[in-house]
């Protein structure tokens, strides 16, 4: 069995690492299963996704499109051509997709096309906020999959009502978290880290990127101010997503406790996140991450589609008005904020569940 594993995108690199390592593991049983990693290079930027190679120990991509730049459509398009000479030249037996960025979708069409399988690792969730591009990336996957492997139940329901077969579904957990736990004892601390005084708890991670929060100038403005009035004198470090980057240079925002730092490799980043007093964010995955160690987390958001990480974990979704932000910032310095727990099946096991029913619907040629 040859399967593409398709990556493009930082959240990529991180969901498809524990699931290369399953299949290289259980190649060297002796098992009928091979992989061929695709990078679209939708992140062509090496702190956005370089580095992840060298610190998930991922190999490097037989096949690199380099598909970045360009608007949605350009670079959708470009993925698209890519995979299809691909397929073209040499098919595969499955189309592997993880998460919802645009390389997911454009593989996904283009292999279905093509009479190939597809699988959707993270398959089923959903926001319910058709303004995201993510949320058109999943609906569109999801409407074309073959084989759907789910974080939770809350997905698995979701895939349910859209009609989809219950022995298409594979509830298995989520190896964002696999990730994290293999590399938890390895993280590093940040260039920065003693320069500027850092230490457990006595700081705020802020993360921004989403169109909707970063494109607006005042909004983004509004946040920016809304968080340093309420912090109390807490440093407030921002690795800055070079779409955010933009905006900020136009705003020209400087402030003693405001620390605009480039983007972070995967172990110095979630240094930052396990240690920092709270995460302010509008990224789903550090969602899941802070959940699971434990770290209180502010999404600005209106809705997720990771709602676990709100009903059992310490995320608190508080909207995208700003003036949300001092009643959820004056909880979190009470020592008030929710303790909550991990969700079933995020053990650090979901991949090698994930090959275990590849390599059954393999047996019995369903692939």
């Amino acid at each position: 069995m040859n399967i593409d594993i398709i990556a493009g995108a930082r959240p990529n690199f991180i969901k498809i690492a524990p699931i290369i390592d399953a299949i290289i593991y259980q190649a060297n049983l002796g098992r009928n299963i091979n992989f061929r990693l695709v990078h679209t290079g939708q992140h062509y930027d090496k702190n956005m996704s370089g580095s992840f190679f060298e610190q998930l120990g991922i190999p490097q991509p037989q096949i690199n499109m380099e598909a970045g730049g360009g608007s949605q459509a350009e670079q959708c398009a470009n993925i698209m051509i890519g995979y299809e000479k691909l397929l073209q030249e040499e098919s595969t037996d499955l189309c592997l997709v993880v998460g919802d960025v645009t390389s997911t979708m454009a593989c996904a069409i283009v292999a279905r096309k093509m009479n190939v399988p597809v699988a959707h690792i993270e398959a089923g969730i959903r926001s319910g906020d058709w303004t995201m591009p993510e949320e058109i990336n999943r609906i569109v996957t999801d409407s074309i999959t073959n084989y759907f492997f789910t974080t939770t139940n809350s997905a698995n329901e979701n895939l349910r009502k859209q009609g989809i077969e219950k022995e298409r579904i594979f509830l298995v957990g989520n190896t964002m978290i696999d990730t994290l736990y293999k590399h938890q004892n390895n993280f590093k601390k940040p260039s920065f880290w003693d320069g500027l005084n850092l230490k457990k708890g006595n700081y705020i991670l802020l993360t921004l990127h989403r169109p909707a929060n970063v494109d607006d100038k005042l909004k983004l403005q509004g946040f920016l101010e809304e968080i340093l009035k309420h912090t109390i004198n807490v440093p407030v470090i921002f690795p800055v997503h070079p779409r955010t980057a933009k905006v900020l240079l136009a705003l020209n925002i400087s402030h003693e406790r405001l620390h605009l730092i480039n983007p972070l490799g995967y172990l110095e980043f979630n240094y930052l996140s396990q240690n920092a007093l709270a995460v302010i964010t509008d990224s789903g995955g550090i969602t899941e991450e802070t959940t699971v160690m434990g770290v209180p987390c502010i999404t600005l958001r209106d809705s997720t589609e990771r709602p676990e990480t709100v009903e059992l974990g310490t995320n608190k979704l508080i909207g995208t008005n700003p003036k949300a932000i001092k009643s959820a910032l004056k909880i979190l310095f009470e020592g008030s904020w929710k303790k909550g727990t991990i969700p079933p099946l995020w053990d650090g096991q979901t991949a090698k569940r994930i090959v275990a029913v590849l390599l059954k619907l393999n047996e019995n040629k369903q692939l």
